[in-house]
């Protein structure tokens, strides 16, 4: 009996432990991440978010409407700060003339640029009636409504590369301007020695991929036009601190709809490397109906253009539409949409765009509509006029990182839907009342960074990515493959021969 004691009691001792250690030993089986947020410095309870136009023309160069329209109706669609970025022309101030007397006359000539130059003046009124004012108050310009509303002008902005093929860069901040023939590589180099801020604009329209049906066909790089972009691209970010990144939803999205797997082709490569790289949402607008379609959330802890370029330069933004072009994406939407919420109003007027995209795609591929087309088919909710049509723009009001639960959690108003995407794979998709994702469960499947995108009726907001591991992984791998050589200007051949042999093969 003394023996038995013995034997039960040590029995007890070991099923004690077992106990006590069972959830150490699970936990130290799950992977362990650094995550990398890049809205840590934000304060959520502090800091606003403020609508963002980045991207905007006027007839000083190739825009259909004036200075004084342009901002009109950007104060009708809610903006509450607003870059001028004319081709070649650095934008200095909104209250007299500010136009490149070269890069005007030249588009005048061609009929690009039509009827007089319009400015704000001191003070004034717009034609819908609105009173304003316009003074400069330190580094910061502020149009004040008669609502007492404020619109900040972003100091310095410019379409980078006017005598060019579409090798555009926007930038921001300092005084820079070269009206030569020049590449992406002139144009991003001169604004990071001028210390300035700058992205690549709507990539898809110098490589070509805005012509492209299917995704799996843009930015292949079994294509080598579409290596070459790739490296290019990933090249000027990783070598110049002033690109951030690329704009990837602009002007309704057609022309930009596969510049998302541009992104995360180049987020594949340099979080593999510890890096992040950034995506704006712009307008692009050169018509007034064109100024609400795309812009980016500003998260500040006040309305300065100091604010803002930190921001950009930490990646403290989000990029947002009210247009999707991509019908793949508008397909995994709906189905997530029915089988979250049923047959609604949203999932129809979504799946609605989705069947007119796969009847185009059809009739391309059996040749009973122009091989040379594109979609330019896209979810949009703006009236033939360019209004947002209702209320219910998703908006990102908090971004939690928590490290010890392997999780992040992205809150929302007036959203549907949150779309989780690793290496440009659809990992998972939750809803405003399931915000978070968990590494953990999809470790299998995520590779070295994570990315949300939240739809609402209203339209499509992203998040910057969230990086994992980025010290250990820092300095591990090349962002830009071996054997790459920069062609400079005449790169641009590579998209139109690239393009014109996709419209033969179609064709014949």
């Amino acid at each position: 009996m003394k023996h038995l004691k013995k034997v039960l009691s040590v029995v007890i001792a070991l099923n004690i432990l077992v106990l006590i250690f069972l959830p150490v030993s699970a936990a130290q089986t799950s992977d362990a991440y650094t995550i990398t947020n890049p809205y840590a410095g934000v304060d959520w309870e502090t800091y606003s978010q403020y609508k963002t136009g980045l991207h905007s023309h006027t007839n000083a160069t190739d825009g259909d409407d004036t200075l004084k329209q342009s901002i009109e109706r950007h104060a009708e669609c809610g903006f509450d700060i607003v870059a001028t970025t004319d081709h070649g022309t650095v934008n200095y101030t909104w209250e007299t003339p500010n136009d490149n007397k070269f890069i005007h006359t030249v588009l005048s000539l061609i009929g690009r640029s039509e009827g007089d130059l319009d400015y704000l003046g001191a003070e004034g009124t717009f034609e819908n009636g609105t009173s304003y004012t316009y003074a400069k108050d330190g580094d910061n310009d502020y149009l004040t409504l008669d609502s007492g509303k404020k619109i900040l002008r972003v100091n310095y902005g410019i379409e980078n590369n006017a005598v060019s093929v579409n090798a555009h860069v926007n930038s921001w901040f300092v005084d820079y301007h070269d009206n030569t023939v020049t590449t992406y590589k002139d144009a991003v180099k001169g604004v990071d020695k001028a210390g300035g801020v700058c992205v690549i604009n709507h990539p898809g329209e110098y490589s070509k991929a805005r012509y492209e049906i299917k995704p799996d066909d843009a930015y292949n790089t079994d294509d080598y036009a579409y290596w070459y972009f790739i490296n290019k691209i990933a090249g000027l970010i990783d070598k110049y601190d002033a690109c951030i990144g690329i704009d990837i939803n602009s002007k309704g999205d057609d022309r930009t709809r596969f510049d998302r797997k541009l992104w995360d082709i180049l987020l594949t490569r340099f979080s593999a490397n510890g890096k992040n790289v950034y995506a704006i949402c712009t307008s692009d607008a050169h018509q007034l109906n064109k100024i609400d379609t795309g812009f980016t959330y500003a998260v500040l802890p006040e309305q300065t253009n100091a604010a803002l370029e930190n921001a950009l330069r930490k990646g403290e933004f989000f990029g947002a539409s009210h247009c999707i072009g991509n019908p793949y994406e508008l397909a995994e939407i709906a189905a997530a949409l029915l089988e979250n919420y049923g047959e609604t109003e949203v999932y129809n007027n979504v799946k609605t765009v989705v069947d007119e995209m796969n009847t185009k795609i059809e009739q391309v591929e059996n040749g009973t509509l122009d091989a040379d087309t594109h979609l330019g088919i896209t979810y949009k909710v703006l009236d033939d006029k360019g209004y947002f049509t209702g209320n219910t723009q998703p908006v990102i009001t908090s971004v939690a990182v928590d490290d010890d639960e392997n999780s992040i959690t992205v809150n929302t108003r007036d959203a549907l839907l949150i779309r989780w995407i690793s290496d440009g794979k659809l990992i998972e998709t939750t809803t405003p009342e399931n915000p978070s994702f968990d590494l953990d469960e999809h470790s299998d499947e995520i590779g070295n960074y994570i990315r949300a995108e939240v739809f609402g009726e209203g339209g499509i907001v992203y998040t910057n990515a969230f990086i994992l591991n980025a010290e250990e992984n820092a300095g591990s791998s090349n962002v830009v493959d071996k054997g790459f050589f920069d062609f400079g200007f005449l790169d641009f051949l590579l998209g139109e021969l690239r393009s014109l042999k996709r419209i033969l093969s179609r064709k014949f």
